[in-house]
């Protein structure tokens, strides 16, 4: 039967009948990467017909996702990718902040040699997505570049609500959708967060990565909310 579903034609399936934890990765791998946009149907027989399984462990994974944030069902609907409002979107931006902001200063105190190489080349992957205006690349690496910032912290329960967050705003994939201008500007942000990191110059850290919090801030405000990205104004009201 030919498929019409864009999500199924990205997902990929290595072995079928596979376990319902690599339905839920590959499910998770595919909504992460922005591969399809938020608001996308997910066919749960279609899923489970890819996948040559049931339709209960399928279900049984997007109930998971839903946990995650990555899931939305509606009655007599069914799955879609989830979909924010703006609000939300930006309410998802102030928990990563705060939760980068609370892991910076261990991080500083508990960096390794091959902790301080890891920024410095996620900062060197930013650097070279600016050059080569890869957007794509440049959103990728930018989550990269912060969760090198602060996984020296080792506060596992913290890094883990902060990952957990972040990929609550993947679908959107804020980066690839701002002005080349926005994504220079806070990349020059970047630099001076390496030069601070580096330097073990915690306060000033803190105060550069408020700064930058609110730059980004802006520039998340002017994403487009009649795109599909996120829920039109006159949906969520109406909700």
């Amino acid at each position: 039967m030919r498929r019409h579903s864009i999500l199924v034609d990205r997902l990929t399936v290595k072995t079928p009948g596979g376990s319902q934890q690599s339905i839920l990765d590959e499910l998770r791998r595919v909504i992460l990467d922005g591969a399809v946009l938020p608001g996308t149907h997910i066919p749960l027989a279609e899923v489970a017909d890819l996948f040559g399984v049931s339709q209960i462990p399928v279900r049984e994974a997007l109930k998971t996702l839903i946990g995650e944030g990555l899931v939305a069902h509606r009655s007599n609907f069914g799955y879609s990718v989830a979909q924010l409002t703006p609000q939300e979107l930006r309410e998802m931006y102030i928990v990563r902040e705060t939760l980068e902001a609370a892991a910076l200063a261990a991080s500083v105190a508990n960096a390794t040699d091959t902790d301080r190489a890891a920024v410095v080349a996620a900062h060197d992957a930013l650097q070279q997505a600016i050059h080569d205006d890869d957007p794509v690349t440049y959103h990728r690496q930018s989550r990269e570049f912060h969760l090198a910032l602060t996984r020296p912290s080792r506060m596992h329960r913290l890094l883990h609500m902060l990952e957990s967050a972040w990929n609550v705003t993947e679908p959107v994939q804020s980066m690839v959708h701002v002005s080349p201008d926005q994504r220079t500007a806070l990349h020059a942000d970047h630099l001076q967060m390496v030069e601070l990191f580096l330097a073990g110059d915690v306060e000033q850290l803190l105060v550069t990565a408020e700064v930058h919090a609110q730059r980004l801030n802006s520039v998340i405000a002017t994403l487009p909310t009649d795109t599909g990205l996120l829920v039109a104004p006159n949906i969520s009201s109406a909700q």
